[in-house]
């Protein structure tokens, strides 16, 4: 493996990162799950150290586009770059739908498509990751992108949970729209899954030398030269992150790693270059990781950025990387206080790692922004019990938060409550 460079997290919004930031063609891969536009609110779920599920639920993200002066920018950016495809596509795309929320949504992920053509390899690949809510617009928009003969695959994504009550089929899949930055010559890696039950018994003892895994093996054979494996088709059966796994992290949206790690077997090698522009809890970055490849992802919340940092650390203790966009220096704290609170509010408690509490909603969480947990002797009992600590992000005049104001008696009530 070539010398890798730092890896870097950026905190931001992914259009003026990939712009000031990532290079023309230095990007072998780029994953994006960008938000459906399903109009919901997604919140993530922290667990206790009991692994009991925390009431602390944080907003994450409004996955929620609305036509308003950002997304007539945006429509206007993509009518500038000079790619006339792209333009007239939107266009038309406008004149159908008029300006609504799915047309802000359209020319968000116009503009920043762009840049991401921009910035990829001419023998590197991009996975798109939808639903069927605009899977379709979407592939319209990556054909006037990339080329409509770059695209290579759509390819099913096929999971079971829980169904719901419905007057319709149920919906278990997702897509995933595969295209390449050139027609011919891109990098790929053809992965096989299990053979047939009958080459099975034949190969039996040359076949217990191989593992088959969600991710797929490269190309296994007989010393003959026979393949061991079937190349994998365009529907891929692999589970969602079960309600207890230990790889579920609370994110809403989170992927399982099992698919993340095929995609990036597929179509990189060791050392090339991982992008993920909407990057969330990092799952692309974390199989990235795992696979030997660099990698940079880029979320608009410090939420997502944070959670990053403590699961790369956790589950790679000597991996490097460098965050940029998060404040550095008074004043830039002071700077992230003035644009947005709660993003402060979020990088504060990340700083003491403790875990968010609370959300966006005016005095819901009592003047509780965040609980550390920690193991403490208790001299009565004898046994090591947890405890937790209170974190409050305050600003200004620092008002006493509400939970400081109950008396003496009842504050010792609560501490003793609080050890479990």
């Amino acid at each position: 493996m070539r010398n890798r460079p730092e890896n870097h997290l950026f905190y931001g919004d992914n259009l003026a990162v990939l712009r000031k930031e990532v290079a023309d063609e230095s990007v072998d891969l780029i994953y994006l799950d960008p938000p459906f536009n399903s109009n919901a609110n997604y919140g993530i779920l922290f667990k206790e150290p009991d692994g009991k599920s925390s009431n602390a639920q944080i907003e994450a993200f409004e996955d929620t586009w609305h036509w308003n002066e950002r997304a007539e920018d945006a429509f206007d950016q993509v009518q500038r770059s000079g790619n006339t495809k792209a333009f007239d596509l939107l266009n038309a795309m406008r004149g159908f739908l008029g300006d609504n929320d799915m047309m802000a949504y359209l020319a968000m992920m116009a503009v920043r498509l762009l840049e991401l053509h921009r910035v990829l390899k001419p023998t590197g690949s991009l996975y798109l990751h939808c639903d069927p809510t605009a899977s379709h617009y979407l592939k319209l928009l990556l054909d006037a992108t990339f080329g409509k003969r770059h695209f290579q695959n759509e390819i099913i994504w096929s999971y079971r949970r829980w169904p719901s009550v419905s007057h319709r089929f149920q919906r278990m899949h997702d897509c995933l729209l595969f295209y390449t930055k050139r027609e011919s010559g891109n990098l790929f890696n053809t992965l096989t899954g299990p053979p047939s039950p009958s080459s099975q018994k034949r190969w039996k003892g040359a076949l217990q030398k191989v593992t088959f895994t969600a991710a797929g093996v490269r190309n296994p054979t007989l010393e003959s030269g026979v393949s061991l494996g079937v190349a994998m088709n365009d529907v891929w059966d692999i589970p969602i992150i079960a309600p207890v796994s230990k790889e579920r992290l609370g994110y809403p949206t989170q992927k399982p790693v099992a698919l993340l790690e095929r995609i990036i077997a597929a179509s990189s090698n060791e050392g090339d270059v991982v992008l993920d522009p909407f990057c969330g809890c990092g799952t692309a970055v974390h199989a990235a990781e795992k696979l030997g490849r660099q990698w940079i992802g880029i979320d608009v919340t410090h939420l997502a950025i944070s959670l990053i940092e403590k699961r790369m650390k956790d589950a790679f203790p000597a991996v490097t990387f460098t965050v940029e966009g998060t404040p550095k220096d008074l004043a830039s704290a002071y700077d992230l206080a003035l644009r947005d609170k709660y993003q402060f509010q979020w990088w504060a408690v990340s700083m003491v790692d403790a875990l968010p509490f609370g959300g966006r909603k005016k005095g819901a969480d009592g003047g509780i922004d965040g609980l550390i947990y920690f193991n403490d002797h208790d001299v009565a009992s004898g046994k090591m019990v947890t405890h937790r600590a209170i974190v409050s992000v305050k600003g200004g005049s620092t008002p006493t938060p509400r939970w400081s104001r109950r008396s003496p008696r009842r504050s010792r009530a609560k501490r003793r409550r609080s050890a479990s």
